[in-house]
């Protein structure tokens, strides 16, 4: 038998053949599905399928709660607690003030915001702050600029020139007589004489006879704390121990009317008492006063102490009577510009100052 021929796969048979229906089973099989379930539910309305649950479901709540209070270690230690009271002599009125208006303007915000400005605490990296936390500096009562007396200018008259130098010399010779006239400085070893033999020998025989003599000082008075001790070993009677107890009671009734004269006495001299106590009280406030006056009048003078060490002013810039030309152009030139900006700043406290150090 001979193989059956093909048909030809180009035909219109072949294509029915080759197509496929997988989507029509599919779409059967669904219907079925919804059929047997109880209808599909595309057409079924969304108030059917879905409602709105009112009750209150307070363990998922508390979860939440939970879990948007959680606060970095960092930010907890920056926030204000609440239990701890602060240290009244620490706090000024002006920052408790500040700080009130403050959490008035940032309660409006998170809990967060509202309690690191309550701290005084401010990010840095965000955006604008509104809250007023600058603090200004105190204004120095040295001026930036001083000008100095007539005298240092390039033609002075003759009288302020004088006057200038006087103030120049009389510097330099306190700073002279402060080193002559001030404490010498403890020598760190101490030079000795050399003992000759002949002086050694006298010395050991000093020392030998003392030895002997303090020990017969010794021996004496054993001897005497011996006696002293079998003396004393007497036993008391009861009549002693009475009139020691009658002495005892005396002498206490003594002191209490003591007391009471001397209080009789300071209550007499009440008066006397109030006048130096309102004595004592103005001499008070005048040494308070006077100390206020030197201490503004050393911080124009000079800075409070900032560093190590201390502000050395610059000495007086006066022209000698042989350098006065009277003309600006035959004027010595000298670069102490930026030494004086550089003085001022010390001198007004907005730079430490620092020691010389000298070039090698």
């Amino acid at each position: 038998m001979g193989k059956v021929s093909k048909g030809s796969r180009k035909g219109k048979k072949a294509w029915r053949a080759n197509i496929s229906t997988e989507d029509i089973h599919d779409f059967f099989e669904k219907s079925t599905k919804d059929a047997l379930s109880g209808g599909s539910l595309a057409a079924v309305p969304s108030e059917s399928l879905f409602f709105v649950d009112t009750s209150a479901d307070l363990s998922v709540k508390r979860k939440i709660e939970k879990q948007r209070e959680k606060v970095l270690r960092t930010d907890s230690v920056l926030q204000k607690n609440p239990f701890v009271q602060a240290v009244p002599s620490s706090v000024s009125k002006k920052s408790r003030k500040k700080r009130k208006e403050v959490v008035n303007n940032a309660g409006q915000g998170d809990n967060e915001d509202a309690s690191v400005s309550a701290s005084g605490m401010v990010d840095l990296w965000a955006g604008e702050f509104d809250g007023k936390l600058k603090k200004k500096a105190k204004p120095s009562v040295i001026p930036a600029v001083e000008v100095e007396p007539p005298g240092c200018s390039f033609n002075p008259s003759f009288e302020s020139h004088q006057d200038s130098l006087a103030c120049a010399v009389a510097d330099e010779m306190q700073k002279v007589y402060k080193n002559e006239l001030g404490p010498e400085p403890v020598p760190l070893t101490v030079q000795g004489e050399v003992i000759a033999e002949e002086d050694m020998y006298f010395l050991e025989a000093d020392d030998g006879g003392d030895d002997d003599s303090s020990l017969e000082n010794l021996d004496g008075d054993e001897n005497e704390a011996t006696e002293n001790r079998s003396s004393k070993t007497k036993p008391v009677t009861r009549v002693e121990l009475n009139r020691r107890a009658r002495r005892k009671d005396l002498l206490k009734k003594e002191a209490e009317t003591k007391k009471i004269e001397q209080l009789s006495k300071e209550i007499d001299s009440l008066p006397d008492i109030i006048q130096e106590i309102e004595k004592e009280d103005e001499e008070k406030q005048r040494r308070h006063l006077r100390r206020v006056v030197a201490q503004q009048e050393r911080l124009k003078l000079r800075p409070p102490r900032l560093g190590k060490h201390k502000f050395q002013p610059a000495p007086m810039q006066v022209l000698l009577s042989e350098e006065i030309t009277g003309s600006l152009r035959q004027l010595k030139g000298c670069s102490t510009l930026a030494k004086d900006r550089f003085k001022s700043l010390e001198k007004r406290g907005l730079v430490v100052p620092t020691s010389r150090k000298r070039r090698r």
